[in-house]
C-alpha cells in the first residue's frame, strides 16, 4: 500500500511498523540505528591483512570479544569466543584493555560495558546489530505490564526474571523490581530462587526458555504457564488467569530457535537413522520434548565434544555454530548437520562482518572512538544488582 493510499484511507503507520520498514529510527531500540563512516568494500582482497594490522598496532589496548554465532571470518580475531555472559565477564576481567571490541549484538555490549570499568569503551562494529528477542520487549510495555499485574493485585508476589538476551532497560527493571537475570545455563537456579522470593515469576521475554525451564526442568505444567503479549489489552489475560498462574511468560521468542519445528525433529529422523537431536532451550517446548539433549550453546559444544566417533548428530541452534562444529569434528567421525532443511542465519548477528570489523579496528587504531555502546548510569546501577544477584545464586 503506497503513502497516498494510506493517506487516502486516513490509516496511519505506527511507530513499530515504519520502524521495521526502516523509515524511521529507535534509539531506545535494539536495531534502526545507521552506521557512521565510510566502510571497506566486502570485495577488498586485503581485509584480513588489514585487520590483522590495525589490531596488532592497538597491542594490549584492545580485546576483541566474539559470540559462538559470528562468521569464521570474524571469528577468526576473537582473543576469547563464548556466549554473551562468559564474554562480558571476559571483559570485566581484562581491565587493562582500553577498548573491547564485541563481536556480537546490541544487548552484549551492553552487558560488557555494565560489567567493565569507567575507563573502557566498549565498541560494537555496527550499531544495528540488534537481537529481534531483545526488541520484543521494551522499557514501556513492560512497565505497563508491571501496572496490569498490580491492578491484578499480585504484583507483590511476582518476581521479575530476565534472560540475558535482554536490553539494559530490561535488566535494570528486573533489579529494580527485586528480580535477577539468568542465562540459558543457569536458568533453573535463578527460578528456584525466585520462588524462594515469590510465589509468581514473570520471565522476559523468551517465553520458550521459560516454559522449558519451569515443565521440563521443574515438573510444572503448562497450565501453569501463561502468555502476557504486549500488543493485546491486560496482555491478552483476566486477572483471574494471572492469579492462577506460576510462570507468567513474556510473548518473545528467538527468531531462530523459533523456526524449528516438530517435523523438523520428525524429517531429520527418518533421514539419519541413529541421529541424536540436541537442541537450545529457546527451541519451541515441542522441539524440546523430542530431542534426546537439550542446552545451552556451551553445553551443545561440550556434548559434542565429549561425543564418540561416529556418532550422528542434528543440533537446533544458529547455523554458523553448527557449520563450525561439523568442520571441527569432521576428522573425528562424528557426523554434524543443521536440524531444519532451511538455512537460518541469524541476520542481526550477521552485520557484523569483516568491513565492519577492519572499520572500527582502523579507526581505534587512528585514535577515533567508534560505535561506543554506552548505558546510563541510574540504568547501569540497576542492571548490575539484577546481575549481581544471578551471581550470587547458589
Amino acid at each position: 500500500m503506497t503513502t497516498a493510499q494510506t493517506q487516502e484511507l486516513d490509516v496511519q503507520p505506527t511507530p513499530l511498523a515504519l520502524l521495521l520498514l526502516g523509515r524511521e529510527a529507535d534509539p531506545r531500540s535494539e536495531r534502526g540505528v545507521e552506521c557512521p563512516g565510510d566502510l571497506p568494500s566486502p570485495s577488498d582482497p586485503d581485509l584480513v591483512e588489514r585487520a590483522r594490522a590495525a589490531k596488532a598496532k592497538l597491542g594490549d589496548k584492545v580485546f576483541v570479544l566474539g559470540h559462538h554465532y559470528q562468521r569464521d571470518e570474524v571469528i577468526q580475531f576473537a582473543d576469547v569466543t563464548g556466549d554473551s555472559f562468559k564474554l562480558a565477564r571476559d571483559a570485566a576481567a581484562r581491565p587493562q584493555a582500553e577498548y573491547i571490541v564485541f563481536c556480537g549484538v546490541h544487548f552484549m555490549a551492553e552487558s560488557a560495558d555494565i560489567l567493565t570499568g569507567d575507563d573502557q569503551k566498549v565498541v560494537l562494529p555496527d550499531l544495528a546489530a540488534g537481537c529481534s528477542m531483545a526488541d520484543m520487549a521494551t522499557a514501556e510495555q513492560v512497565a505497563e505490564c508491571w501496572d496490569v499485574l498490580t491492578e491484578a493485585g499480585i504484583a507483590e508476589q511476582v518476581v521479575p526474571v530476565s534472560y540475558m538476551n535482554s536490553s539494559a532497560d530490561i535488566k535494570a527493571f528486573t533489579g529494580k523490581h527485586g528480580g535477577t537475570i539468568c542465562t540459558s545455563s543457569n536458568a533453573q537456579r535463578a527460578l528456584d530462587w525466585a520462588f524462594q522470593q515469590g510465589e509468581k515469576v514473570l520471565f522476559l521475554p523468551d517465553q520458550h526458555l521459560g516454559r522449558n525451564t519451569a515443565v521440563r526442568d521443574m515438573g510444572m505444567s503448562l497450565e501453569d504457564c501463561v502468555v502476557y503479549n504486549p500488543h493485546r489489552p491486560n496482555g491478552g489475560l483476566t486477572a483471574e488467569e494471572l492469579r492462577a498462574a506460576k510462570m507468567i511468560l513474556w510473548r518473545g521468542h528467538c527468531s531462530v530457535h523459533g523456526r524449528f519445528s516438530l517435523d523438523s525433529v520428525n524429517e531429520v529422523r527418518e533421514r539419519i537413522p541413529g541421529v541424536n537431536v540436541l537442541v537450545h532451550p529457546e527451541c519451541r517446548h515441542e522441539v524440546v520434548a523430542a530431542a534426546d539433549y537439550v542446552g545451552s550453546t556451551e553445553y551443545i559444544i561440550k556434548t559434542l565434544e565429549a561425543a564418540p566417533a561416529g556418532s550422528k548428530w542434528a543440533i537446533g541452534t544458529e547455523l554458523n555454530l553448527v557449520r563450525r562444529l561439523a568442520n571441527r569434528f569432521a576428522s573425528e567421525d562424528k557426523e554434524i548437520v543443521f536440524l531444519d532443511r532451511t538455512v537460518c542465519f541469524c541476520s542481526t548477528m550477521n552485520r557484523i562482518d569483516l568491513p565492519h570489523l577492519v572499520w572500527a579496528l582502523e579507526s581505534l587504531a587512528e585514535g577515533t572512538l567508534v560505535n561506543r555502546i554506552e548505558v546510563d548510569k541510574e540504568t547501569e546501577a540497576f542492571a548490575k544488582l539484577a546481575l549481581e544477584r544471578m551471581l550470587a545464586l547458589p
